[in-house]
């Protein structure tokens, strides 16, 4: 409102015009703030639209107009339906990757079914929900590929696994993907545990098969119950480790599986060493390239920092394909190298032995 319409007074005195007039004055007075709130509601409106994205980002109050005690209300609608059907779907699909990781993306879906809903969409290569769509191109970019590590994810499979799931897997891709010997399980619904609850003489493999360390620096944690053993091995198709899986026990230094091991050999195992573990118990090394004949193994051998573990503990182990060598590390004390001469892929694994259970997860080595 403007000063001179602000400084308005109402005529009062009946002196020379009398009541008639002073009604006519009132009533032109009255029109004229009704058009002045009129136009304020309208520019304010104007005013509201331009903001609304303001609006909906930091839930603001709605615009007001006061003067001075009283307060005129203005009530402004900042939903509105937006059909997205007739938006490119490219760039929805775009502005939809900046919710980040897998978990925001599936709040994004439950809670708007324009992304969330399956659509079947003419001229379209893909028939999944724009909240799939967004997924399998963040997955397909690769943006959670780790250098110097081949991760196997599985495939999109209609009605069975979706894209959504696909892209929470790659977000956490160390996993023991693989268990060989029927006494051990999966102790939590994300495979990074598991453990053995038979008795005495079972044992059995967790191989974090889908996690292939080709070359660089890599580094996982190991938390223990028990006295299971753990390290790195040669990876192996999956027609061998199914086969392997039937077995009662399995341990990779049983030499009786040698052959079964050896008939998985591709051209990337480099080397004598194809596996190599460390023992909570007490610390000790083992390591074998699965060669009887020519001595290419060694048991339960002394190392320098060699030291046991009990349950609670947490173990780390570095292997850097770079200077070929593994190191130990012991609730983020460096305890040493435990075998050098490494080369070629491994894949973390653990010896679940009776009675106990391990749990791997990656992280940074710690700062010594």
């Amino acid at each position: 409102m403007t000063d001179e319409q602000s400084n308005k007074r109402l005529k009062t005195t009946l002196g020379g015009a009398g009541r008639g007039n002073m009604n006519d004055t009132l009533q032109s007075e009255i029109g004229a703030l009704k058009s002045e709130v009129a136009r304020l509601r309208q520019q304010l409106q104007r005013q509201n639209a331009l903001l609304r994205p303001l609006l909906l980002s930091q839930r603001l109050r709605p615009l007001r107009l006061q003067e001075n005690h009283n307060e005129l209300s203005v009530t402004v609608s900042t939903l509105t339906k937006v059909n997205l059907s007739y938006v490119d779907t490219s760039l929805i699909a775009q502005v939809a990757s900046f919710v980040g990781a897998s978990r925001e993306l599936l709040n994004l879906a439950l809670t708007c079914k324009a992304f969330g809903w399956w659509q079947s969409r003419s001229g379209s290569e893909w028939d999944w929900s724009l909240a799939d769509e967004v997924a399998r191109q963040m997955v397909c970019s690769g943006q959670n590929n780790i250098n110097g590590v081949r991760v196997s994810l599985p495939r999109y499979v209609r009605g069975m696994r979706t894209w959504l799931s696909i892209l929470h897997e790659s977000e956490r891709p160390l996993k023991f993907n693989t268990l060989l010997g029927r006494h051990i399980e999966y102790s939590s619904g994300d495979r990074t545990s598991a453990r053995n609850s038979a008795g005495r003489g079972y044992f059995g493999e967790a191989l974090a098969s889908g996690f292939v360390m080709m070359s660089g620096i890599h580094y996982a944690e190991f938390q223990i119950i028990g006295n299971p053993h753990f390290g790195i091995v040669r990876p192996m198709p999956n027609i061998i480790l199914r086969m392997l899986a039937r077995h009662e026990t399995l341990d990779f230094f049983e030499n009786e599986f040698y052959d079964d091991f050896l008939a998985a050999r591709t051209d990337e195992w480099v080397g004598t060493v194809h596996t190599c573990e460390y023992s909570c118990e007490d610390g000790e090394l083992s390591w074998t390239g699965w060669d009887i004949e020519n001595e290419q193994e060694q048991f339960m051998v002394e190392w320098e920092g060699m030291e046991g573990c009990m349950t609670g503990d947490t173990i780390g182990m570095l292997l850097d394909l770079d200077e070929g060598k593994v190191t130990v590390y012991k609730n983020n004390r460096r305890l040493g190298v435990l075998k050098d001469g490494l080369s070629g892929p491994y894949c973390w694994y653990a010896n679940v032995t009776t009675k106990s259970a391990v749990s791997i997860k990656r992280g940074e080595p710690p700062r010594i």
